[in-house]
């Protein structure tokens, strides 16, 4: 989970932890060269939003957790916040496809998303997956590795425990009965840690302002398509260089999933302390610097 939109009129502030303004954004975008396009991509019947940003040959690839409303909604946060990406990477920042069907599996959603990297020629890319976009990557690295040249993993699991269905069980039945003030309290509890509740509760307490019956009806097909995610017995068909974040703050997905991902993979480990929460990717300031690190590697 973990792609939550800001929508108030009290602040143009559109990020957690990177909390910059539009404008400001907007500014840094344009010192950087790193001018940001928002597109749309049919492929068959699959329909998809993407936007890109940055002037690199290489390919960096962002998949995000499930979100509360479009990614397109966050691009400039996104933009800003992979800002030092931009100058090596075109950064490419996939949507769920638009069309959404009511069953959508997350095998399917990593399927469309390499069907519409292949119509935008991108090969052999570095990525980065987010809690279900995670999952997304993972898959990907299975079925498609042509596509996948290295990957770091956040806030990730090779399948659902116990604990984790009753998390998402309870978003979706509070998704269901239309509470939303209910719903984003419960999504800021479980998602994010105690310093940035703190520091951030006012702003996000409005991340699902706007929130329409699509919106709500789009989460809970995603949320729904964790239950059913098990690739544990095919962890061995990755074959590219991984790193794997976690977080021992973690109250949606164990932290023991992240340990169990690196030792089945031979990867990279970071496990961050329990000072961040499952959104540690958005949290942790040395984060990002720690995936270019990675992707330095030969």
């Amino acid at each position: 989970m973990d792609t939550v939109t800001l929508n108030t009129k009290k602040s143009r502030f559109v990020s957690v932890e990177i909390s910059i303004c539009v404008c400001y954004t907007e500014f840094i975008l344009r010192k950087t060269g790193d001018l940001m396009k928002a597109d749309f991509v049919q492929v068959n019947d699959i329909e998809m939003e993407y936007f890109s940003f940055g002037s690199g040959e290489r390919s960096f690839v962002i998949l995000p957790g499930v979100s509360t409303r479009s990614l397109m909604l966050s691009a400039m946060a996104v933009s800003a916040a992979y800002r030092a990406f931009g100058e090596e990477y075109t950064v490419y920042c996939f949507d769920r496809r638009r069309n959404m069907p009511d069953s959508y599996t997350v095998r399917q959603m990593a399927e469309d998303t390499a069907a519409v990297m292949q119509k935008l020629g991108i090969a052999d890319a570095d990525f980065f997956g987010a809690s279900q976009g995670g999952m997304m990557a993972m898959c990907i690295a299975i079925d498609h590795p042509e596509l996948v040249h290295k990957m770091t993993l956040g806030s990730t699991a090779v399948c659902m425990d116990d604990q984790g269905k009753k998390g998402t069980e309870r978003w979706v039945a509070l998704a269901q009965s239309g509470d939303l003030t209910a719903l984003t309290a419960e999504l800021i509890d479980s998602l994010y840690s105690e310093y940035t509740i703190g520091k951030y509760k006012d702003m996000l307490l409005h991340m699902n302002d706007g929130m329409t019956k699509e919106d709500i009806r789009r989460f809970i097909i995603q949320t729904q398509a964790l239950d059913d995610f098990d690739i544990t017995g095919e962890l061995s068909k990755i074959q590219c260089p991984v790193l794997v974040i976690g977080s021992h703050g973690d109250r949606v997905l164990p932290p023991s999933q992240s340990q169990y991902i690196a030792q089945a993979l031979n990867a990279e480990l970071y496990m961050y302390s329990n000072e961040w929460g499952h959104c540690v990717f958005d949290e942790a300031p040395d984060y990002k610097q720690r995936m270019l690190d990675f992707f330095h590697q030969t």
